[in-house]
Formats: structure tokens, sequence, C-alpha cells
């Protein structure tokens, strides 16, 4: 019987799916509008992402960040205390659920990197504050079902 360091191993070591590799190249894509300079293509780019920035984005997103010793979600733990979107910058205002959180530079600096990551934001920013102080109330219905925690 293998051991389990063998059996993990197995699992890291399959191999992963490779993209097609296209023989033809994609078909041209007529052009319709010409831009003449930078700063207007960049006006219309930032104009044509900023229409969908909102907050259900950013908290989508930051559902994707997780505490790494609590199997749940940012959002769901009831660490987001506030979204604010201004142009193409969003700021983040969360806590951790203890001051003495070792993981909270990791856990600020991944929701930073993923709200970056989304089109049309140039700047984001993601303050953590220890008021109100987190409460375990803070975690969502579904949060709590995940955790197994009474409602």
């Amino acid at each position: 019987m293998p051991s389990l360091f063998q059996r993990l191993s197995a699992l890291w070591k399959k191999p992963q799916p490779v993209a097609p590799v296209l023989t033809q190249p994609p078909p041209a894509r007529a052009v319709t509008n010409t831009v003449t300079s930078r700063e207007e293509a960049q006006s219309k780019s930032t104009f044509g992402h900023a229409q969908f920035l909102n907050e259900e984005l950013i908290y989508t997103v930051l559902r994707t960040c997780h505490d790494p010793e609590i199997p749940l979600n940012i959002v769901d733990l009831g660490l987001i205390y506030g979204v604010q979107i201004d142009n193409d910058r969003v700021n983040v205002t969360m806590t951790l659920t203890t001051q003495g959180c070792g993981m909270g530079g990791y856990i600020s600096r991944d929701a930073q990197e993923k709200i970056l990551s989304l089109p049309g934001v140039s700047e984001a920013t993601v303050e953590v504050v220890w008021e109100p102080p987190w409460t375990p109330e803070r975690i969502s219905p579904e949060g709590r079902k995940t955790l197994g925690l009474p409602d």
C-alpha cells in the first residue's frame, strides 16, 4: 500500500490540461472606430470598464479571498466593513478576527491584488481597522452553515 506521501505526490503530479494550439490565425476583425490619441484611447477604455465597476463586482472578487486559518471567504466571515468606488479607484475597509492575526498582511494583500486584477481598476487600497471589533455575529448565514454554527 502506498504511503500518504506517495498518494499526495501522485495527485500533485497529475498532468494538467494544455490549451489547444491554434493552427490558423483567428479571423480578422473589422475596425469600426479609429482612435487618434493615447489620451482618447485611455478615456474610452476607462469609461468602458468603469461603467461595469460596482460594489457587487468588488464583493464577488472578495469572496475569492479566504482566511487561511478558517475555511471561509472574507465576505461571509464578516471581515469587510465597506467598499467605496471613486471612478477607477477602489477603497476597502476591513478587519480581522483578532488584532494578533498573523495572516492579516496576507489577507489584505490578496484582496488588494484581486481587486487590482479587475478591468478598469487602477488603484486599490485595503485598510485594516479595529473599530468596531469583529465578533462571530458578523458571519453571514451561508458562512454559518459552512462552519456548522447555529443560526
